[in-house]
C-alpha cells in the first residue's frame, strides 16, 4: 500500500509494473454506471419525459447550449466528446463521497477514479490529441503558424509551449482538487465521525460538480481556439 492506493505490483515483458487497482475499479464502475443509465434513459424516449429523461435532456441541452455558444461552426461535431468527458468526470468525482473508505481492504481503500493523477493525465492528454488533431484538419498548415513572420513565429512557439501547459493545469487542477477533499474528509473522519465531516462533504459534492465543469469548459475553450476561423 502506498499513499492509501491499492497497489498491485507486476511485471510485464521483462519491466515491473504497478496498477493502483482502487482507482481502476472505480473507474471502471463510473464507466459502467453511465452505461446502465444511458440504456435506461433511452430505453423508453417519449415527447413527453419522465423525470429522468428530464434531468438527461436538461443536462445534455444546457451543455449543447455551452458547445454552440463557444464553437461558432459544427460545433456539434465536438458534443459527444465533451458531453462524455462531463459526465465521467462528474461521476467519478461523486464517487469519492460515497461511503467506499468504509470497505476494509487487505492491501488499500477504495478512491475516486479522479484521485489518482494517472487518470486525470490520461483525461487531459485525450483533449490535448483531440484538439490538436481538430486544429490541424480544420487549418492544416496554418494551424500554428498563423504567418510567416517575427510574430508568427513567437506566436507558434508560444502555442507549442502551451500544448505542454494545458494538458498539465488540467490534470493537476481536477486532481488536485478531488485529493484535498478526500484527504480533509478522512481526517475529520480521524477526529469525529459523528457530523464534523458533514459540511465538508456536503462542499465537496458542489466541488465535484464545479470541478467537472471547469474541466468541461475548457476543455471546449481549446477546442474552439483550435478550429474556429481568426477574423
Amino acid at each position: 500500500m502506498s499513499e492509501g492506493h491499492w497497489i498491485v505490483n507486476t511485471v510485464i515483458s521483462g519491466h515491473p509494473i504497478a496498477f493502483n487497482m482502487d482507482t481502476l475499479v472505480t473507474m471502471w464502475a463510473a464507466m459502467f454506471f453511465l452505461i446502465i443509465v444511458a440504456f435506461i434513459v433511452t430505453r423508453k424516449l417519449s415527447i413527453i419525459p419522465g423525470k429522468l429523461q428530464y434531468v438527461a435532456e436538461g443536462i445534455l441541452g444546457y451543455l449543447n447550449g455551452l458547445v454552440s455558444g463557444m464553437i461558432n461552426k459544427n460545433g456539434e461535431k465536438h458534443f459527444p466528446l465533451i458531453a462524455s468527458l462531463f459526465l465521467f468526470i462528474i461521476t467519478a468525482n461523486l464517487m469519492g463521497q460515497l461511503p467506499l473508505k468504509m470497505l476494509e481492504l487487505k492491501h488499500g481503500e477504495f478512491a475516486s477514479p479522479t484521485n489518482d493523477i494517472n487518470m486525470t493525465a490520461a483525461l487531459a492528454v485525450i483533449v490535448l490529441v483531440y484538439y490538436v488533431a481538430a486544429g490541424l484538419i480544420k487549418k492544416k498548415g496554418k494551424f500554428l503558424l498563423h504567418e510567416f513572420s517575427f510574430v508568427g513565429i513567437i506566436s507558434m512557439l508560444v502555442e507549442i509551449l502551451e500544448f505542454f501547459t494545458r494538458p498539465l493545469t488540467l490534470a493537476l487542477r481536477l486532481f488536485g482538487n478531488i485529493l484535498a477533499g478526500e484527504i480533509l474528509i478522512g481526517a475529520l473522519l480521524g477526529i469525529c465521525a459523528w457530523g464534523l465531516p458533514l459540511p465538508i462533504m456536503f462542499f465537496e459534492i458542489l466541488v465535484a460538480c464545479v470541478q467537472a465543469l471547469v474541466f468541461t469548459m475548457l476543455t471546449t475553450v481549446y477546442i474552439a481556439t483550435a478550429v474556429n476561423e481568426e477574423h
